[in-house]
């Protein structure tokens, strides 16, 4: 069992899967969707306030952008930078050009690899019969 301190309260809780514990979780979620309504009635509101009507910090509203549980409206001007090149984004953690780049270079390495101590067979031994002397 995997006992720790809350990182917003202070107390003591299971850790299972997060560093809040379930209380404040509560208390968050029910912030988001306080966020997330307020977001539908002002969709060209600014971040800063967003944050300061619903009481949240501007950090935590970033955080929901890159987990893709809030978005924001084209026309409402509100962007986050992509954490590898800095490009303006709407919502995630990486531009398109960024996860396009990420994408191919993961499938050059799963392609160009191959399970050790496997050797490629040559066409002239591949459908003979071998006999033990």
């Amino acid at each position: 069992m995997d006992v720790r301190n809350c990182k917003m309260c202070g107390s003591l809780f299971n850790y299972v899967d997060g560093p809040i514990c379930p209380n404040c979780n509560k208390k968050l979620e029910a912030k988001f969707q306080d966020v997330k309504t307020y977001i539908r009635e002002n969709p060209k509101a600014p971040l800063g306030k967003i944050a300061e009507e619903n009481d949240v910090p501007v950090q935590q509203l970033k955080k929901w952008v890159r987990q893709e549980r809030l978005s924001f409206s084209e026309d409402s001007g509100i962007m986050i930078d992509c954490e590898k090149c800095g490009k303006p984004i709407r919502m995630g953690r990486y531009c398109k050009a960024c996860k396009e780049a990420m994408s191919n270079s993961f499938k050059g390495l799963y392609d160009s690899a191959s399970p050790r101590g496997e050797k490629k067979k040559t066409q002239s031994s591949a459908g003979k019969m071998r006999f033990l002397n």
